[in-house]
């Protein structure tokens, strides 16, 4: 969850006016109610921002300085690239003691999504990144990618099976395996801070922590309309998907490629070793952020007729799949 090996961001709020996309330095405060409390930064290595609807203003700032507080906290916890996190000990030392409660829980729910998709939501890809890395960050890389017969090796280290989940210890089972939550940590954060919002009182709220939740509507008694954004031409829109307490993630091998064509790049098929390619982005729109985050990159890897099934059997929702050449198809739930 550094920022530079995080999904890069296509999805823009628009909460200055519906049908407008909300981007840097552009937004028009005077068509904002004054109690809606914005922030705008860094989250989890991506472009993150709050808009919080309240009467009091102080305390509306404290409910922002309460999540970025949460999220510092889990970072702490799921990063790969704090030196000091549980997941950085649990992958250095092959198990972990007395794991904090969100890394048990969002490991079982990563399990479940394994079981939902195949085995295509996989934890465990993170000795693929590794190998990709090395190879492609070595000057002069050979641009078919690294050797197969290093890929076959690597792969055999990856298998949500191999990860033994119990609250006192969670275990990895075969030697040099290593897990990554790049592909739900975001969601699972953003749904941790929506929750604390809505807890605390918070009716119209739009949380960004990578991926996207919104509580209720916009205070201008409307949908909180989301643009999806081409990840070839970062300003170029591909859709608005109007938002009432949902969710929206959004994947796309072009996020973080390994080498200028996108070919090789984050998303990996456990299986084969090999890299996404289907499709230019995928969007899930579901209640929960977790949910949209993980299937998101499940689907960018396989077929659309499976993902009316995945979506029926994971709790409803759709999934908007954009090809290469920018159409865009809404796949519902079964």
């Amino acid at each position: 969850m550094d920022k530079r090996i995080t999904r890069r961001r296509f999805i823009r709020i628009a909460a200055a006016a519906a049908g407008a996309s909300l981007l840097p330095g552009t937004a028009d405060t005077r068509a904002m109610p004054p109690e809606l409390r914005q922030w705008r930064g860094v989250a989890l290595g991506a472009d993150a921002s709050l808009q919080v609807f309240h009467p009091n203003p102080v305390q509306a700032e404290r409910l922002i300085t309460a999540s970025l507080d949460e999220v510092r906290r889990l970072e702490g916890i799921l990063s790969l690239y704090k030196p000091d996190s549980a997941l950085v000990r649990l992958n250095r030392d092959g198990k972990l003691d007395a794991p904090p409660p969100e890394l048990v829980e969002l490991l079982a729910i990563s399990m479940q999504f394994s079981h939902l998709t195949a085995g295509v939501f996989d934890v465990t890809v993170q000795p693929l990144w590794e190998l990709y890395a090395r190879h492609f960050y070595v000057p002069n890389a050979d641009p078919a990618g690294p050797p197969e017969e290093a890929v076959a090796a690597v792969r055999a280290l990856v298998g949500h099976d191999a990860v033994e989940i119990d609250s006192r210890a969670i275990r990895l089972t075969k030697p040099g395996a290593k897990v990554t939550l790049n592909g739900i940590a975001q969601g699972y954060a953003t749904d941790r801070v929506a929750d604390l919002l809505r807890a605390a009182g918070c009716e119209h709220t739009l949380v960004d922590m990578g991926e996207i939740r919104c509580i209720g509507d916009h205070p201008a008694r409307r949908p909180w309309d989301v643009a999806l954004r081409d990840p070839r031409e970062g300003f170029r829109p591909l859709g608005i998907v109007p938002l009432s307490e949902m969710s929206l993630a959004t994947s796309s091998g072009l996020g973080t490629p390994f080498e200028a064509s996108g070919r090789f790049n984050h998303i990996f098929e456990p299986s084969s070793g090999s890299c996404a390619s289907r499709y230019l982005s995928v969007s899930v729109k579901t209640a929960r952020a977790t949910t949209a985050d993980a299937l998101s990159t499940a689907f960018s890897l396989m077929p659309m007729s499976s993902a009316a099934r995945v979506l029926a059997a994971g709790g409803g929702g759709e999934a908007l799949f954009v090809a290469w050449g920018g159409q865009l198809t809404h796949v519902p739930a079964a």
